[in-house]
């Protein structure tokens, strides 16, 4: 099973993980989360990355998710990537995370693909009139 790794600013990483967990009824295994706080230096956080990321693989690779690109979660998970055993996907959200749960059978780059669409796909505008006709079906 491939292992899931989350890097967030704050808490937000856990509350994911507690969201999901809910939602499917248990917390898998093989999944961590990790606050960074505006107070971290990153070269400081790197180790505790690094312990969460061993603790997660199994071998079958790792799928590190942060929330924003560019932002330090994200440069924190570019120093542990590697290709084809330990891949990064930014922008983490609820349907992302569901779906990368589901999925963690599937090879790691089928992990990533799923990643980016569940995430893409579960940003949706919607009005009331949408959710009246969703409601009907």
């Amino acid at each position: 099973m491939i292992g899931i790794l989350i890097i967030t600013h704050g808490e937000f990483g856990k509350s994911l993980l507690d969201c999901a967990a809910h939602m499917l009824g248990t917390t898998p295994p093989q999944i961590a989360s990790l606050a960074i706080s505006s107070k971290d230096d990153p070269a400081k956080v790197l180790p505790s990355a690094k312990k969460l990321l061993d603790q997660v693989n199994s071998g079958q690779g790792v799928l590190v998710l942060s929330d924003m690109y560019g932002a330090t979660p994200c440069n924190i998970v570019t120093k542990i990537l590697q290709p084809g055993a330990i891949e990064g996907v930014a922008g983490v959200n609820l349907p992302m995370l569901v779906r990368v749960m589901t999925y963690r059978h599937e090879s790691l780059s089928v992990l990533v693909e799923k990643a980016v669409s569940g995430g893409r796909e579960g940003v949706v505008s919607f009005d009331r009139e949408t959710c009246a006709r969703y409601e009907e079906n």
